[in-house]
């Protein structure tokens, strides 16, 4: 009976925001992206993602992509946000490689640039490194 009570006081606090992350609800087959990389090493190229049930064209373990997107997707956030304007950087460069997404992600459109120009974008990029595959 204890664990019972337990598990229904976890379930409540789960339902209602209150323990762990919120993460949203993905309608089934709406959760797909393009990307498009551009690169200088010629390994230039268009993806694309399917999620839940994870599915591409272009990406050897899907699944590992869509854990990511899902690792990084947080409710009431979008994850593909630029880099705030006032944002302080690290002036390094990390390459000339740029990538554009587009599609549906968490029941919202995802219109996003990705480039490498100084350690905000390095790090924005690295937390996609699954999606721009790099």
């Amino acid at each position: 009976m204890h664990r019972r009570r337990l598990g229904l006081v976890a379930a409540s606090l789960l339902a209602f925001g209150i323990a762990g992350p919120a993460v949203p609800v993905h309608a089934a087959g709406g959760d797909h992206l393009v990307v498009t990389l551009t690169r200088t090493d010629g390994d230039d190229g268009t993806y694309k993602i399917r999620c839940h049930p994870a599915r591409s064209h272009g990406y050897e373990d899907p699944q590992a992509v869509c854990d990511q997107l899902d690792d990084a997707t947080v409710w009431g956030r979008d994850p593909f946000a630029p880099v705030p304007p006032d944002a302080a950087c690290t002036m390094i460069y990390g390459g000339p490689q740029r990538a554009h997404v587009t599609g549906r992600w968490a029941g919202r459109p995802v219109d996003a640039e990705f480039d490498r120009t100084n350690g905000c974008e390095i790090a924005r990029w690295d937390r996609f490194s699954r999606l721009l595959q790099g």
